[in-house]
């Protein structure tokens, strides 16, 4: 099943299929460690939903959730 990183739940975990992005956003999310292929596992979300906190690659990184929903994922 894939999904949208913004729409995982805390606990979720899932490897990146693809993204939605071009151009920039693409660039900012790659450089920031989100490749095919990776596995991320959501941590925190805020309150309001607003960013989202991902383990990624042993890193914990913060996203707003208008980047998270870029990012596909496929739930492991």
């Amino acid at each position: 099943m894939i999904n949208a990183l913004n729409e995982l739940k805390v606990g979720d975990s899932g490897i990146i299929v693809s993204f939605k992005g071009k151009g920039s956003i693409r660039k900012h999310l790659m450089e920031m460690g989100f490749v095919k292929g990776a596995n991320v596992e959501i941590q925190r979300v805020a309150p309001l939903g607003d960013p989202i906190e991902v383990k990624i690659k042993g890193y914990s990184i913060s996203l707003r959730k208008e980047e998270a929903k870029n990012i596909e994922i496929e739930i492991v």
